[in-house]
């Protein structure tokens, strides 16, 4: 078992895994890349109601320029935008709000709630 000190000092030497879908697997990762926070670090805050602070970096400019041109690929496509494209909705909103908090200091970014 491999023992790994957090920036406090703690050890973290237990894994916790889940199951999810192919969609919920992608919107993760999407939601990871955006936040420039690792999968753990991300997945821990959320879990733990904390807040999720994007700071930016190359790394989620990348994502941010990465996730632009797929949102413009898929907006070109589509001609009405209907119920089920709503994960892309979600990302364009993500997308969205972490554009407008990189403008300032450091925003608080919410994840689009799911109905």
């Amino acid at each position: 078992m491999e023992r790994t000190l957090d920036a406090k000092g703690r050890w973290r030497n237990r894994t916790v895994g889940f199951r999810v879908s192919e969609e919920e697997a992608k919107m993760i990762d999407r939601m990871v890349a955006l936040s420039g926070l690792s999968k753990q670090e991300y997945i821990l805050r959320k879990l733990m109601d904390w807040e999720v602070t994007v700071q930016g970096n190359p790394r989620v400019y990348k994502a941010l320029k990465n996730q632009m041109q797929q949102i413009y690929g898929e907006l070109k496509r589509l001609e009405v935008c209907s119920e089920e494209n709503e994960e892309l909705l979600q990302t364009i909103q993500m997308v969205a709000v972490t554009l407008n908090g990189m403008k300032e200091e450091p925003q608080h970014v919410e994840s689009p709630e799911h109905p």
